[in-house]
C-alpha cells in the first residue's frame, strides 16, 4: 500500500521505517539538538493549497514522535527545511542531497547549518529510511 505524500500515514510509515533501522540508532546517536520540520510549499495545481509539514522529534538516533503539522507549528521548531514539492520528491527519489541542496540554496534552512553538515550520515540515513516509505506522489495521481 502506498502513501499520499504528504499525509499523517506517510509521516507514521516514514516514523517507523527510522525506527526500525539499526544504521539510524547508530548514525543519529549524537544528534541532540531538537526536532526537525520539513516544510513543503503550497502547490495548488497538485492539490496542495497551503503549506504542509512534517515533524520529526528527534533524539539520540530515535524518532520519539513524527506528525504532519500546520506552518506556525512547523516555524517553531528549531531546524526547519522548507522546499517545494518538487524538490522534496527529488530527495525522496536521492535525485538530490537535501545537505547539498540546502548550501546550494534549493532548500532553505533556518536554524544552524554546521549542526546539520556535522550530522551529515544521519541526514544521508533519514533520506534513505523515506525512500523506502512506499509513496503515492500528487502529480503522479
Amino acid at each position: 500500500m502506498a502513501f499520499d505524500f504528504p499525509s499523517e500515514e506517510w509521516t507514521q510509515a516514514y516514523f517507523n521505517a527510522v525506527n526500525s533501522d539499526p544504521n539510524y540508532k547508530e548514525a543519529g546517536k549524537t544528534w541532540t539538538y531538537g526536532a526537525l520540520a520539513f516544510v513543503v510549499s503550497k502547490e495548488p495545481s497538485i492539490g496542495l493549497t497551503e503549506e504542509k509539514a512534517f515533524i520529526l522529534d528527534l533524539h539520540q538516533g530515535v524518532c520519539r514522535k513524527a506528525w504532519i503539522a500546520g506552518l506556525e507549528e512547523a516555524q517553531k521548531q528549531p531546524f526547519v527545511i522548507t522546499g517545494t514539492y518538487a524538490q522534496w520528491k527529488a530527495v525522496m527519489k536521492k535525485e538530490l542531497d537535501p545537505i547539498k541542496g540546502m548550501m546550494q540554496g534549493k532548500l532553505k534552512l533556518k536554524g544552524n547549518l554546521p549542526i546539520i553538515v556535522k550530522h551529515v550520515k544521519a541526514a544521508q540515513v533519514l533520506v534513505e529510511n523515506c525512500s523506502k516509505v512506499p509513496t503515492r506522489f500528487l502529480d503522479e495521481k
